[in-house]
C-alpha cells in the first residue's frame, strides 16, 4: 500500500503544483507579506523542479524499499506537503480573506494523501520513528532553502524577455 500511495502523492503534488503554477504569479502581486511577488517563468521553474523531485523521491521510494533513503526522502518531502497546507495555504486564506492558489488541492488532494502516506510508511516499516525525527525535518528545510535558489535558477535560465524589453524602454 505504501508504494500505491507514494505515486498518488507524485499525482497530488503534479495537480496541486499545476494549480500553483497557473494562479499563484498573478496572486503574488497582491499578496503582500505573505508572498513577494514571483514571475511566472521563475516560479513554473521552480513548481516543474519541485514536481520532478517528487516523482524522483518516489520512484526512489519504490525501488530502494524499506528504511531507504527514498523512502525517508519522500516521507520528508510528504511532511512538507502536509505542513505546506497550513501554512501558507490555509492560514493565508483565512488571514487575507481571499483564496490563496492552492488551497482547495492542498486540502481536498495533499492533506488526505500525505496523512496516509506517512501512516503507511510507519505501519509497514518504510521508515521508524527515531530516523524521520531527524531526516523528515532536514528535507522540509532542504525543500524550503532550496526554493530561492530555484527562483534565481528560473530567472537566469529562462529569463521572462518581455518584462525585460518593458524595463529597458520605461
Amino acid at each position: 500500500m505504501f508504494i500505491i500511495l507514494a505515486w498518488l502523492f507524485a499525482a497530488a503534488v503534479v495537480v496541486h503544483n499545476l494549480e500553483e503554477a497557473f494562479l499563484l504569479p498573478a496572486w503574488s502581486e497582491q499578496a503582500g507579506r505573505w508572498h513577494r511577488p514571483v514571475g511566472v517563468r521563475e516560479f513554473r521553474f521552480a513548481v516543474l523542479a519541485l514536481t520532478a523531485l517528487a516523482g524522483g523521491a518516489a520512484l526512489l521510494a519504490a525501488v530502494q524499499g524499506r528504511e531507504s533513503f527514498g523512502a525517508y526522502a519522500l516521507s520528508g518531502y510528504a511532511l512538507a506537503m502536509l505542513l505546506n497546507v497550513v501554512f501558507p495555504h490555509l492560514l493565508a486564506t483565512i488571514v487575507m480573506r481571499r483564496y490563496m492558489p492552492g488551497t482547495a488541492t492542498a486540502l481536498a488532494l495533499n492533506l488526505p494523501v500525505t496523512v496516509a502516506l506517512l501512516r503507511q510508511a510507519f505501519e509497514e516499516g518504510y521508515i521508524s520513528s527515531m530516523r524521520f525525527a531527524l531526516a523528515g525535518p532536514a528535507v522540509v528545510l532542504a525543500i524550503v532553502l532550496s526554493i530561492p535558489a530555484l527562483f534565481y535558477l528560473g530567472r537566469k535560465l529562462w529569463p521572462d524577455t518581455a518584462k525585460a524589453s518593458r524595463r529597458t524602454a520605461g
